[in-house]
């Protein structure tokens, strides 16, 4: 029994011993305040240097919001306050823009975990003048500061402006050279001239950092020059419609036109209207794009021109004889054409009498048309009361056996014969003085040539 007590024993002393030497080092941290499971490596210093390090990090957090907000004159009373990467904002400002700005340059700075924004607002008038007084003296700088690139920039555009108007001469005087089109030289000058003085500018802003104006100005001209287009149609049309007659240059001053019912001569071609005078004197401004689509007559391009008028003779008269003495006369009356000659045709023969038309050719340089188909309206009138061709008679009645030609017949009245001497057949110029000054005042935005009539042969150079 003692030996089989015995054995148990030993082993259970020996598991107690070993329990006992386990169970020491859980008893000693416990004692020192340790947990279990945890390394016995930390000790104060290094505690107090991750504290000293947590510390330096929010100062220099701190310090950069600080520099933040000191640059913006309206945010210098607002104060910064950093606990572990917190960041606390304090003071007033002028407006509420500010207070909000504040914030988002808090959260810019780096080390920044979260901002508790306790900033108010100072509604007192020293504050708000304080900040306006501010901000007018930081424009100012800035200028002062910009003044050098200013200066350059204006000079470039200055420089673009020169340059625009050497290379803006050199085609125009070719196009003088060759064209002879005012209205094309002009116009070319100025879109040459144009394009540099617009890309002068534009360095000009970019060198300034007016680059996000540089691309506003780029970006609305499609729009502002489509909003133009609905909103000044008629005047865009009519500038058009100036361009295409400046090229293909249906008249020049003082040409004579009848412009749908408007006849009249030509003043000027301007850049929306078509400027006339009538031949009573009066001025008439046409719409070029009214000019354009109509039909434009012009006297003056052809010098020589046909007028016409009628007689009626008696239907007991010959028509030959009578045919004869008329084209005679009209070929000897001043101003009329050997050539083409007068011509005639017979036009009607009714109870009322023979209807006949007379024609003849002028030279409208030389002779008014009006003043050489009165003339020879007369000198017809003269030779038919010379050579006895009777005019139609309403009335029948006997004529006496004692009358003679060309002194009336008894009873109806003595005939006034027309008389031998000429008449002035000159090209009419009651307008001339009032054209002239009217051409010289529009003579700056006249679109068309300043030329002369063209001389015999010379017709071709006109159209």
């Amino acid at each position: 029994m003692t030996r089989r007590l015995g054995f148990p024993l030993r082993q259970s002393c020996v598991l107690l011993v070993f329990g006992l030497l386990v169970a020491t080092p859980v008893i000693s941290a416990c004692a020192q305040g340790v947990s279990p499971g945890t390394s016995s490596t930390a000790n104060p210093d290094q505690v107090a240097a991750q504290a000293h390090a947590e510390l330096v990090r929010d100062r220099r957090t701190a310090s950069s919001v600080a520099a933040m907000l000191v640059r913006q004159p309206s945010l210098r009373d607002v104060t910064v306050d950093v606990n572990a990467g917190l960041v606390t904002l304090d003071g007033t400002v002028p407006e509420e823009a500010d207070r909000a700005r504040a914030e988002i340059l808090a959260r810019q700075a780096r080390g920044v975990s979260d901002v508790i924004n306790t900033v108010r607002l100072d509604s007192s008038l020293g504050t708000r003048f304080r900040a306006a007084t501010d901000q007018g003296k930081g424009k100012l700088i800035r200028v002062v500061a910009a003044a050098p690139l200013l200066a350059v920039a204006i000079l470039i555009v200055l420089l673009a402006w020169w340059v625009g108007r050497v290379i803006a001469h050199r085609p125009a005087l070719w196009l003088r050279m060759h064209s002879h089109n005012p209205y094309m030289e002009g116009l070319v000058r100025r879109g040459l001239q144009a394009g540099v003085v617009l890309l002068g500018i534009l360095l000009a802003l970019n060198l300034v950092g007016a680059t996000a104006l540089v691309g506003a100005v780029l970006g609305s001209a499609g729009v502002i020059g489509l909003a133009f287009g609905f909103a000044f149609r008629d005047v865009a049309e009519n500038y058009i419609a100036g361009v295409l007659l400046s090229l293909r240059r249906p008249f020049a001053p003082g040409d004579q036109l009848v412009i749908d019912r408007y006849e009249g001569k030509v003043v000027a071609l301007t850049s929306r209207a078509t400027l006339l005078m009538t031949l009573d004197g009066n001025h008439l401004s046409l719409p070029n794009a009214l000019v354009f689509k109509s039909v434009v007559l012009n006297y003056s391009v052809n010098p020589k021109r046909r007028f016409t008028f009628g007689m009626l003779i008696d239907t007991t008269e010959s028509i030959r004889n009578a045919q004869q003495l008329a084209t005679a006369e009209i070929a000897g009356v001043e101003g009329v054409l050997g050539e083409p000659a007068p011509s005639w045709v017979v036009e009607s023969v009714s109870s009322e009498g023979i209807r006949l038309n007379f024609y003849g050719w002028v030279d409208q340089r030389a002779s008014d048309i009006n003043k050489v188909r009165s003339e020879a309206l007369r000198a017809v009138k003269a030779v038919f009361e010379r050579s006895g061709v009777a005019g139609p008679r309403s009335i029948q009645y006997v004529i006496a056996a004692s009358a003679e030609p060309g002194r009336g017949t008894p009873g109806v009245g003595a005939a006034h014969p027309e008389p031998d001497d000429r008449g002035d057949t000159s090209v009419n110029r009651d307008i001339e003085p009032q054209l002239a000054d009217a051409q010289r005042a529009t003579d700056a935005s006249n679109l068309l040539d300043k030329q002369v009539q063209p001389a015999d042969g010379d017709v071709a150079a006109r159209t």
